[in-house]
This record gives structure tokens, C-alpha cells and sequence, in this order.
């Protein structure tokens, strides 16, 4: 029996909208087989659903029974029980359903439909055939078909006699194994056929030259697959069947593991460090293995943040500890990948959603396991089932993009920084442009500050020009913003054969779509807001539903076929620049050019392999890329995100600002940026052309306390829509006077303020309209004290199937 089984009362989560836990008993047939992360099958009403172990389980009250469970769905767990504190907590502050929380941290399709089936294995069907077993081992192993068997059906094949304990013993020979499988078979473990050897007597068997070639192969390299075999002898599959059927071969099941990563890296060796990142390995190694610490890592771009934590991990792992690196987007993914790599062989696993659920599947298997002890991801890694975690790196923290919009809207960063606590690890934080939360936890001293103020090898910072727009303002279309400062900075660049970056934070072709006739915006039928048009798919498209209609639509209000096509994209600016340098080799990326797996890495390989001259790209390639070659970087307009109503406009611009305009320069030769911009005097602006952070920061936390917004306060945001519009404003009306009712009765909630109920900024989107409610205050338990009450006490407004309302605890987005 397994240290952890659980052989009498077990307490579970079930994946669904319900806030709490239930007590399941687990039947004598059973015992030794369940752990805490495992996932068992249990009546829930009336079906079977997949239920979560979280440990022993709490006695009914007075006659109330215990149901048993149902199956056992896994042979190990999927998770240590260690997590489980962590899980709950997750769950807790982001006031959402465990169950749900724990389907969020898991891989994908690990559905209600599992079962988990046991086959023989061909040892099992020669003890069948040589050894006398006694009639119940006989008639269970009898019954098992090659599609495998349910432990239900073997019980009931087995009678009182057969037992769970009789199955390991099976299993533990060599009879027996068992695979996990998905009525929808979605996602299940790999199996690959090898190719074993029979006792041959090469006394009494001649051997042709090719059969024996196999032989002497799979002798020395033991069973392996036919593909394997077919590069020592081309025509292996035929002479394999052929040994088979004169009992010299046979083929073994194996389960075999899907490989996500790319091509072999070559290995790479330490470099010498420099004097800040010496200081800072050592600051933060010493934290390793004696508990919980918080650094804030903040280092100019190109300061070598990366090898700082590739030292950090080879300290962590030298103690036998676990390592999580979080990255914000897929697209570093593979740079961190190849890094990793580079310096720590194979041993590592990705967790993003770019995998196939086959493959993180697998990827999860090998943590969970102890195979291997590095795990690289977006912010779903921070879930990763390590027992022994000895370093959590969080990777350009102050990204919008650890927070996660779904059902569960956690930051992953923060939960990074929650488990490394639980876990006694320390959490590094890195960034160039620190968010202004992590900033002030650094100030105040709840967080510790490294930095690196220099680039390695000395590089000087870029150059910073900044061109005014306004100034071209009488310039048509695209033109006013291809300035003759950035078109001369371009060809001197092309001229130079060095490689330019040109950054527009907006996709496609034109954003701004007007009827010539009548005047009238070209919109989306199912939201509020204008479509963007498309050249290349010949399409306009809604970026917030997906909605599109054919670019030879008409003008819904008077039918005409004229529609203006203004503003600009990088579509569009690809075209044009394509157009001014035929003779460049010019790509893009954005969503659009990377909707297919693989095309983000393929582009990035040809830049770093100079095959690219020009890139033109949105956000995703201002985010920690290190391309040497990049000399120019071009910012169209660097005003897109100031005018979004947000109090976190000017942060998100200073950042992004500050990002892209690192990107050049990283080489051996200086960098220039051109940094064009209708409000050159706006204080984002200014910090980021003189890259001073500190400048950003003083501004940016004098408005935050003045408004009271964070650091200074917390928020959770309610997020109420429906498809009826008047409905869903009663409703949000409603939830705002009980919201005040409930304030004005508890002196515990006297310091909490709310704001709205109001509508969206965006009011529809995909036929949902939308209003929002903001509760804020300095305590955390009130906050969450009053949701709750708000939501799911006695004096809640109720639920309707009309409108939803969704909880936002922390919010980052206010759309």
C-alpha cells in the first residue's frame, strides 16, 4: 500500500460551478489504489463525473451516508499532494469554483468520459498458455479483449475472490497493463509497437545476412520500433513479420512519449559573467534551499537577465530542486527553450497552449513522475505538478499577458510568487520596466530589488529620436506616418545590411471603415465597435468576436459599394514598405501571420538567421527577443495605448515603449530608435525616450495615490452581461444598490468604495451587452467578504440564466 492511499473517506472537487467539496467512501475493492491527485469517477446526481482526490474526507452529519466511488482513473497522481494548499488557495481569492480550478491547472481533455482500461500484455498470454493459474487469474485475464477492459468489468468477471491488490500483482509481472482513454479519445498516453527478441538457437537457425544485421542490432540497443530498424536495414518491416511468424521476434506495447521540442541544440558553455550579474547570482543563489524570498530583478534590456537565471536554475538544480520559468507569450517560449537547452540538455518540459493536448499531456506525466525537474511555460506552468520546487522565475513580469481572461481570471504572477511562498522557494521576478505593483513592493521592502543598470559587454543603449507627428498631420493616408526621418534611417540601415524592426501595435489593413456615400462606420453586426479590413483574405473582420463579412459588402444603411478604407495596419504597412524597397526581404508578425503552429518560430529563425531585412510587427515582437543584428527600430504611432480609458494607459505605454525601442542595438553595433508620437510631450513619452524608469515611476505613483487606484487599493471587478439589454441593466442595477445596502449595514465594510454600476467602455460584444461594477478598498477580506455576500449570501440579488456575472479579482483590463 502506496504511503498517501486514502482507504476509507475521501474528500473531492468535481469540475463544475459549485464552491465546495464532498465526501465520497472509497469500497474495500479499492483500497491501497487511491491517492491524494489522483482522479476517481464518482456519482454526482444522476451521471458519472471525474472528481479530484484532495484528501481524507470529513464524516457526514447524523445518518447520512457516504456514496462509494465508482473508479479509480488513474495508476499514479496527477498532481502531489503538496499542491493541494495551493489549489485551494487559488481558488479562495480568486473566488471560484475548486473543482474548476484544478480542470484550469490540468492539461486539456482530461474529460468526464475517461476510463481507465487493462489489457494483456503478450507475457500475460503466455502465462495464460504454460503456467496453471488458479480459475479466477484465469477467467479475469481470459476476458480481457485488446481494446482493454474497465476494472469494473474485471470485478464482476472476478466475482468476491478478485481484488485490486490482485490486479497490481499482475501488473507488477508483466501481465497486466493498463492506459488511460477518452470515450471522446481525445487525449490518452502514446503506445508505440517495438520489436523484442526471442530466445533464437543460432546453432540450429540459419540467420540470412539482413536478419542477423537486426539481430546483432536490437541485441546491442535493446526492443525498438520498426521505423528505428528500417535505417539499419531498409526492407526491416517485411523481415520483421517474417521473424514473428518463425518465432524469433515479437512485438511489445510500449507506452512512448510525445516530443514537443524542436531540432538538437548545441550545447553552450557559461560565459564570464559581468560584475552586476555576478552580484546578482550570488544575492539571490544564497536564497536557494533556506525558503521563501521575493527578488525583483530589474535590468536594462540586454543586461543578461537570461544567463542570470540559467545560473540560478544550475544552483537549484545542484540541490535536487525543481525550477518553473514562466515566459508572458508562446512566442519567447522557444528562445527561453533553446537557451535552457543549450545549457541543460533535454531535461526540460513546455507547458503552453501551442501544444498539441497529447503532448502537454505527456509533458505533465514527465513532471508529475520526477523525470524531469525544469518546466518552461506561459502562465499555465505555474500549475506544474513539482514535489520539490526549488526556484520559480517569472520572465518580463510586468506583461499583461499573465493574466488570464478565461472563466478562471488569475495572474500568474502572482501565483508564482503565492507557491514559491508555500513551497519555501524563492521567487525572481524580472523585468526592464517593472510593473508599478512589483515597483512599490520593491520600495517598501516586501519585495527585494537586484539590478543590472549596464549591457553586457558595455553596449550602449540605443539612440533615441523623437519625431513629431503632428507635423505631418496635411499628409495623406500612410504617408504621414512614413516620416522622411524614419524612410532615411531605413535605407541607410538596408544600405548598412543590418536589419530593421518597424512596430505597429495594430493589425491589419485599414481600421477605419467609412461609407463615401452616406458617412456611415462600417460595424460589426454583434458588437459595438468598428470591423478592420483585411487585404490579404479580402475580408473585414471584428478582432473582438471574430465576425467577418466578404470585402465586397455594402454600406448596411444605404447600399452603396463605397467604402472608405483609412487608418493603418501592419498589413498595410508591410504592403507599403514592400512597395518603397522592393528589393528587401520584408516580413510580418502578428496574429494573423502566426495563427499556424510554427510560423512564429519559423520567422523568428529567419531573422536570426538574417534572411530578413525588415520585420514589421504588433506587440508580440517587442517582448525579450535578441536579435544582434536589429540597429533600427521604427514606432509608427506610439500613442495607440494612451488613448485607451484605463488608469493603466500610461504604464502600458511607457512599457511597451520602452521594450520595443530595446530591441536594437543588442550587437556590437550602436542602436537607433525613431519614436513617432502626437503627444512628445506626455510624461510616458518623455521617460521612454530617455529610458528612466524611475522618472516614469515617481509621476505615474503620485496619480495612482491621488485616485486611489493601485497600489494603494485593491479591486475586484464584476463584469455583468446578457443578451437583453434592458435585463442586463436591471440587473447591474440591482447588484449596485445591494452592493451599497450591504456597505451602509456593515461597519467592517465602511472603508470600501464603489464605483458604478456602468456600462462597458465597449457596451456590446458578440451580442452580449455589457456593464461592469468596480468594489474598492485597502483590506483584502473585506473585499472578498462582501462579494461574497453580494453573490451567494441571503441577500444576493439571485441568479438568472439571463445574465451572467463574472468575477475579476485584481483586475488589469477595465474594457
Amino acid at each position: 500500500m502506496a504511503a498517501s492511499a486514502l482507504n476509507d473517506l475521501i474528500d473531492v472537487a468535481v469540475p463544475m460551478p459549485v464552491y465546495r467539496t464532498y465526501t465520497y467512501r472509497v469500497p474495500r475493492e479499492f483500497d491501497g489504489a487511491v491517492e491524494i491527485g489522483m482522479r476517481v469517477l464518482v456519482p454526482f446526481k444522476r451521471r458519472q463525473v471525474t472528481a479530484y482526490v484532495l484528501g481524507p474526507g470529513v464524516p457526514p452529519p447524523g445518518t447520512i451516508t457516504a456514496k462509494p466511488i465508482s473508479d479509480v482513473l488513474d495508476g499514479s497522481p496527477l498532481f502531489p499532494g503538496r499542491m493541494v494548499p495551493f489549489l485551494r488557495w487559488a481558488a479562495d481569492y480568486y473566488l471560484h469554483p475548486i473543482g474548476e480550478v484544478i480542470q484550469t491547472a490540468l492539461p486539456g481533455g482530461l474529460t468526464v468520459e475517461e476510463q481507465t482500461l487493462y489489457r494483456l500484455t503478450d507475457a500475460g498470454r503466455l502465462a495464460l498458455t504454460v503456467q496453471r493459474l488458479d480459475a479466477v487469474t484465469d477467467r479475469v485475464l481470459r476476458c480481457m479483449d485488446p481494446s482493454g477492459r474497465r476494472f469494473a468489468h474485471l470485478r464482476r468477471e472476478g466475482g468476491r475472490d478478485f481484488s485490486r491488490a490482485r490486479l497490481n500483482a499482475w501488473m507488477a509481472k508483466g501481465w497486466v497493463t493498463h492506459h488511460t482513454v477518452l470515450r471522446s479519445e481525445r487525449i490518452g498516453p502514446k503506445t508505440q509497437r517495438f520489436v523484442a527478441l526471442l530466445p533464437i538457437d543460432e546453432n540450429n537457425v540459419r540467420l540470412s545476412p539482413q536478419r542477423r544485421k537486426l539481430v546483432e542490432f536490437i541485441r546491442m540497443q535493446g526492443p525498438q520500433p520498426v521505423a528505428a530498424l528500417k535505417t539499419v536495414v531498409p526492407t526491416a518491416a517485411g523481415l520483421v513479420r517474417a521473424m514473428i511468424k518463425d518465432s524469433q521476434a515479437v512485438y511489445e506495447e510500449r507506452t512512448v512519449y510525445r516530443d514537443p521540442l524542436g531540432a538538437p541544440i548545441n550545447p553552450d558553455r557559461a560565459p564570464e559573467l559581468t560584475r552586476e550579474q555576478r552580484m546578482a547570482v550570488e544575492t539571490m543563489g544564497r536564497a536557494i534551499g533556506r525558503g521563501f524570498e521575493t527578488f525583483l530583478l530589474s535590468g536594462v534590456t540586454g543586461s543578461g537577465k537570461t544567463e542570470v537565471y540559467l545560473q540560478l536554475a544550475a544552483e537549484a538544480l545542484s540541490q535536487g530542486r525543481a525550477v518553473i520559468v514562466l515566459v508572458p507569450e508562446i512566442a519567447l517560449i522557444s528562445q527561453m527553450e533553446r537557451a535552457f537547452r543549450a545549457r541543460f540538455g533535454e531535461r526540460i518540459a513546455l507547458l503552453h497552449s501551442g501544444l498539441s493536448e497529447g503532448e502537454r499531456y505527456d509533458q505533465w506525466r514527465r513532471i508529475s513522475r520526477g523525470e524531469i525537474r525544469i518546466a518552461i511555460g506561459a502562465r499555465s506552468a505555474v500549475f506544474a505538478p513539482f514535489e520539490r520546487i526549488g526556484l520559480i522565475i517569472v520572465d518580463e513580469e510586468h506583461d499583461d499577458s499573465y493574466k488570464q481572461e478565461g472563466a478562471l481570471r488569475y495572474n500568474a504572477r502572482d501565483l508564482a510568487v503565492v507557491r514559491a511562498r508555500m513551497d519555501g522557494a524563492p521567487a525572481v521576478l524580472g523585468s526592464a520596466t517593472p510593473s508599478v505593483q512589483s515597483a512599490y513592493n520593491a520600495r517598501f521592502g516586501k519585495y527585494r530589488q537586484v539590478s543590472l543598470l549596464e549591457r553586457v559587454d558595455r553596449r550602449s543603449l540605443p539612440e533615441i529620436t523623437v519625431q513629431d507627428l503632428t507635423r505631418f498631420r496635411e499628409e495623406q493616408g500612410i504617408r504621414r506616418f512614413l516620416t522622411p526621418t524614419l524612410l532615411a534611417a531605413v535605407t541607410a540601415t538596408l544600405e548598412r545590411g543590418e536589419q530593421t524592426l518597424l512596430f505597429l501595435n495594430r493589425r491589419g489593413f485599414a481600421s477605419a471603415l467609412v461609407c463615401g456615400a452616406c458617412g456611415q462606420p462600417l460595424r460589426c453586426d454583434r458588437c459595438d465597435i468598428s470591423l478592420t479590413y483585411h487585404r490579404q483574405i479580402n475580408a473585414y473582420l471584428c478582432h473582438h468576436c471574430g465576425f467577418s463579412k466578404s470585402g465586397a459588402s455594402r454600406c448596411n444603411r444605404c447600399g452603396s459599394s463605397k467604402i472608405k478604407r483609412l487608418g493603418v495596419g501592419t498589413e498595410r504597412l508591410e504592403a507599403e514598405i514592400q512597395k518603397r524597397y522592393p528589393q528587401a526581404r520584408i516580413a510580418r508578425m502578428d496574429r494573423d501571420t502566426t495563427r499556424r503552429r510554427g510560423q512564429m518560430v519559423k520567422i523568428l529563425k529567419a531573422l536570426r538567421e538574417r534572411r530578413i531585412d525588415i520585420l514589421v510587427g504588433t506587440q508580440m515582437v517587442a517582448k525579450g527577443h535578441d536579435y544582434p543584428h536589429i540597429t533600427l527600430v521604427g514606432i509608427i504611432c506610439a500613442d495607440l495605448s494612451l488613448s485607451m480609458p484605463d488608469f493603466r494607459a500610461g504604464e502600458r505605454t511607457f512599457q511597451i515603449l520602452a521594450q520595443v525601442a530595446g530591441r536594437a542595438g543588442r550587437g556590437q553595433t550602436p542602436g537607433r530608435v525613431i519614436l513617432q508620437t502626437y503627444n512628445p510631450g506626455h510624461f510616458s513619452i518623455e521617460a521612454a525616450r530617455h529610458q528612466d524608469y524611475d522618472a516614469f515611476y515617481r509621476q505615474e505613483i503620485e496619480f495612482r495615490k491621488a485616485l486611489g487606484y493601485p497600489p494603494f487599493a485593491r479591486m475586484i471587478q464584476l463584469r455583468i452581461s446578457g443578451r437583453d439589454k434592458k435585463r442586463t441593466a436591471a440587473h447591474a442595477r440591482r447588484l449596485g444598490d445591494q452592493c451599497r445596502q450591504l456597505i451602509q449595514a456593515d461597519p467592517a465594510c465602511a472603508g470600501l468604495d464603489i464605483l458604478g454600476p456602468i456600462e462597458a467602455p465597449l457596451v456590446r460584444i458578440a451580442d452580449q451587452f455589457r456593464w461592469q461594477l468596480l468594489v474598492k478598498g485597502d483590506g483584502v477580506q473585506q473585499l472578498h467578504s462582501l462579494v461574497r455576500e453580494l453573490l451567494f449570501g441571503q441577500r444576493s440579488p439571485g441568479r438568472t440564466s439571463e445574465v451572467t456575472v463574472a468575477i475579476d479579482v485584481d483586475p488589469l483590463f477595465l474594457m
